[in-house]
């Protein structure tokens, strides 16, 4: 069961152990074909809505089908 509120205290262990793995650094592979995607500056406005979460959306759904067809993304 999930609580109430989100305590991110609570992800340090998975964090730690993503760290530990290496899954945040870039080891360029060069038989691959590279793929990227440029992050738009953030909003001028300073506030969030639900246009962010989508655009991050989106970019993860690239990312993560472009890393699944063999190119080097991360």
């Amino acid at each position: 069961m999930l609580d109430k509120n989100y305590n991110p205290y609570e992800e340090s262990e998975i964090y730690k152990t993503w760290l530990e793995k290496g899954y945040f650094e870039a080891s360029p592979t060069p038989n691959k074909k590279p793929y990227t995607i440029m992050i738009p500056p953030p909003n001028i406005t300073d506030r969030l809505h639900i246009g962010h979460a989508l655009n991050n959306t989106i970019q993860d759904i690239f990312i993560r089908y472009h890393r699944m067809g063999g190119y080097d993304a991360l």
